[in-house]
């Protein structure tokens, strides 16, 4: 696990498999196409044995989609949410990543916030389609969402 101090809080990589999907469970957010794997592109916050929140990046250079934005609800209303989409941000254009994609049912004013606008599925990048977040996981009355990152 490698740690990282930023905005006062601690980061680190590769959060456990099970506390992710438990936090993610909690939150009702998809979690059967996890697999310990792809935890190399996911940031947690707190610790790995109490998760605050987590973000994940699946990377497809020089597009990416962020998923599994989630924050505990003890947390929500501290910037926990915010403080780690940076994050993520951040590590996605430290890896060429150049546009950012996301699906919600829940927090599009959110990410309206933070500079992300939606757009038509129709646009999506072939990478991105082929995703289960976007094929399967994610209903099609989800919000589709994207970020050019400068």
């Amino acid at each position: 696990m490698t740690k990282v101090r930023s905005q006062g809080r601690n980061y680190f990589r590769r959060p456990s498999l099970a506390a992710v999907k438990a936090l993610l469970a909690e939150a009702q957010l998809p979690t059967p196409d996890l697999a310990a794997a792809q935890l190399e592109h996911f940031i947690g916050c707190g610790t790995d044995d109490a998760l605050d929140g987590v973000v994940g990046v699946e990377l497809y250079p020089p597009v990416a989609l962020l998923r599994s934005l989630c924050v505990t609800a003890s947390k929500r209303d501290h910037d926990v949410g915010s403080a780690l989409l940076v994050e993520a941000e951040h590590y996605g254009r430290s890896r060429g990543v150049s546009e950012i994609y996301l699906l919600t049912t829940t927090a599009e004013q959110f990410f309206a916030r933070k500079g992300y606008e939606r757009v038509a599925r129709e646009t999506a990048p072939a990478a991105i389609r082929a995703t289960p977040e976007f094929s399967a996981l994610c209903p099609a009355s989800s919000a589709f969402m994207r970020k050019r990152l400068v």
